[in-house]
C-alpha cells in the first residue's frame, strides 16, 4: 500500500480468532487489519483488552462471510463477529461526516482507502493498523510519538476535538495511563475547546475520569486542571486547587493535597474516588483563628454530601457511590495513641466490616499527603491500629449483629415481641459485646438480669 508508511520490523502476535477473521476477509479478496488500541498496546508490551478490525469490505459483505454476526453499529459500518463466546468488532473503512453534537457524525461515507479511515481517528498512537502480510501501517507517525512519549492528534487538533469533545478527556486519560505528555498544539486546542465537554453525557465523562484516576499516574489530573478540563467536568476540584491550608499538619493547598493522596493509594476504583472527594468540602468549611491558622470543622460530613452530589451528577452506580461517601464521611475518624481494641471494634461497626480495611488505606494516603509534622507518631498509631484490627479478626471477635451469639428468634422464644423492643435489645447486646468480646455467649446475654439491663421486659 504505497499511500501508507509501512514498517516490517515490528511484529505483533495476533490472537488466533482475530487472525482467523483477517484470513477469511483476505481470502475473499478484501483488505483487513487489526487497528487502534490493540496495535498500540501490543507495541508497548501491554495486553490489549479488545482486538478491533478494519476492512474495505462493506458491512453486508462482512455478514455474508461469517455465520454469527451482530449489527452493533451497522449504520456506521460496524459488525460484531461472534466466534464462540468472543466478539470482534469489524468496521468498514469510513470517512465521518459533519459532527453536529460534538460527539457523533451525522453520517459516514464508506471508502476504499485505509489512510482515509486512519485519518479520522483521534491520536497518532491510535491510528496504526497491522496484519502479518504487510506489517505495521503507520500513516501518521504513531511510532515516532510512542518513542517521544507524546499524545498528538491526527491532523488538526481543533478539528479532531471539534468533531468529538470526549477526545479531550481521552487525551488526558491516555496521558495518565501511559505517562505521556500532551503535545503543544494538542494542548492549545484542549484549552480552547474544553467548554465543549459540557455537551458530552455524564456517563462518558465518568468513564474517562475513572480510567484516568485508576491509572498509574492519577496526578495527571493536574494537567486536566491546567488545561481547563476540570473547570467544566469537576469545578469543585478547581475550587480546592485555589484553597490554601495554613496549618502545621499540611504543606499543600487542598487540591494538591487531594492529588498527592491519590498518588499514595493503590489503584482501586473506590479508594481513588474516595481520595478525590475526601476533602472536597474543605473550601466550604474553612475558617481562620487569631493566629492565622486554618481550620475545616465538619469538612468530612460536608465532603461526603458534595461527593454524593457529584457522583449523582456523573451517574455513578449506587454501590460505588455508597461506599465512597461512607469512606469520605469517616476518613477523619479519630484514632490516636490512646485508641484501644474496643475503639477499633466500635470503629469497624460504624464504618462497616467491608469498608474498614479500606479506611485504614485511606488514612495512610491522607497522612502521606500531609506535612512531616508528627509523621512518626501518625505512622506508629496507624501501624498499631492495623495490628489491633488484625488481632481482632484472628480472634474472631464479634463486630456486627450477624456475629452476635444471640439471634432474634432467641429473644422471641424468651417472650420478647418482634419489633422495636427486640431491635433495641439486640443493639444493646452488641454495644456491650463490642466493648467486652468475652461477653458474646448465649448464656451471658440471655441471663434474665442481663436481658433487663438491655431493656427487655422479662419476668
Amino acid at each position: 500500500m504505497n499511500e501508507n508508511k509501512q514498517n516490517n520490523s515490528i511484529k505483533i502476535e495476533i490472537p488466533q480468532k482475530a487472525e482467523q477473521i483477517l484470513n477469511t476477509l483476505h481470502q475473499a479478496g478484501y483488505e483487513a487489519y487489526v487497528v487502534g488500541g490493540c496495535v498500540r498496546d501490543s507495541i508497548l508490551g501491554r495486553i490489549p483488552g479488545d482486538w478491533d478490525i478494519t476492512t474495505d469490505a462493506r458491512p453486508q459483505e462482512v455478514k455474508k462471510l461469517f455465520r454469527r454476526t451482530i449489527d452493533t453499529g451497522i449504520a456506521h459500518g460496524t459488525v460484531t463477529i461472534m466466534l464462540g463466546s468472543d466478539g470482534y468488532e469489524v468496521t468498514t473503512y469510513r470517512i465521518d461526516g459533519e459532527y453536529a453534537d460534538s460527539r457523533h457524525p451525522k453520517d459516514v461515507t464508506f471508502t476504499a482507502s485505509l489512510r482515509e479511515d486512519l485519518r479520522r481517528r483521534d491520536f497518532t498512537i491510535n491510528a496504526m493498523a497491522y496484519n502479518q502480510e504487510e506489517g505495521l501501517i503507520d500513516a501518521f507517525d504513531g511510532i515516532k510519538d510512542i518513542h517521544r512519549k507524546v499524545i498528538r492528534c491526527v491532523g488538526d487538533p481543533m478539528e479532531r476535538f471539534g468533531e468529538d469533545a470526549l477526545r479531550i478527556m481521552r487525551a488526558i486519560r491516555f496521558s495518565a495511563q501511559l505517562d505521556y505528555s500532551v503535545e503543544e498544539q494538542t494542548q492549545l486546542a484542549i484549552r480552547a475547546l474544553a467548554p465543549t465537554l459540557s455537551k458530552i453525557s455524564a456517563e462518558r465523562i465518568q468513564t474517562e475520569l475513572v480510567k484516568m484516576l485508576c491509572s498509574d499516574h492519577p496526578g495527571r489530573i493536574r494537567d486536566a486542571y491546567d488545561m481547563g478540563i476540570t473547570g467544566i467536568v469537576l469545578p469543585e476540584f478547581d475550587t480546592c486547587m485555589k484553597t490554601p491550608q495554613n496549618h502545621p499538619h499540611h504543606m499543600y493547598s487542598v487540591g494538591e493535597h487531594i492529588v498527592v493522596s491519590m498518588e499514595n493509594v493503590r489503584a482501586d476504583r473506590v479508594l481513588r474516588l474516595t481520595m478525590l472527594f475526601h476533602d472536597i468540602g474543605k473550601p466550604m468549611t474553612i475558617s481562620e483563628d487569631q493566629d492565622g491558622i486554618h481550620h475545616f470543622y465538619g469538612h468530612a460530613v460536608r465532603s461526603a454530601g458534595i461527593a454524593r452530589e457529584i457522583m449523582l451528577r456523573l451517574k455513578f452506580d449506587r454501590e460505588t457511590m455508597t461506599r465512597v461517601c461512607n469512606l469520605v464521611r469517616f476518613h477523619d475518624l479519630h484514632i490516636g495513641q490512646e485508641t484501644t481494641p474496643a475503639d477499633v471494634r466500635m470503629a469497624v461497626f460504624k464504618v462497616g466490616e467491608k469498608d474498614f480495611p479500606l479506611l485504614l488505606e485511606v488514612k495512610r494516603a491522607d497522612m502521606l499527603a500531609q506535612s512531616m509534622y508528627q509523621r512518626d507518631i501518625k505512622e506508629a498509631v496507624l501501624a498499631r491500629v492495623q495490628t489491633m484490627y488484625e488481632d481482632i479478626l484472628e480472634a474472631g471477635e464479634c463486630l456486627s449483629l450477624k456475629q452476635l451469639a444471640v439471634r432474634g428468634q432467641d429473644l422471641i422464644a424468651a417472650g420478647i415481641s418482634p419489633g422495636k423492643e427486640l431491635g433495641e435489645v439486640l443493639q444493646a447486646m452488641l454495644m456491650e459485646v463490642l466493648q467486652h468480646p468475652e461477653c458474646n455467649t448465649r448464656e451471658y446475654l440471655m441471663e434474665p438480669s442481663h436481658l433487663r439491663k438491655y431493656g427487655a421486659r422479662v419476668v
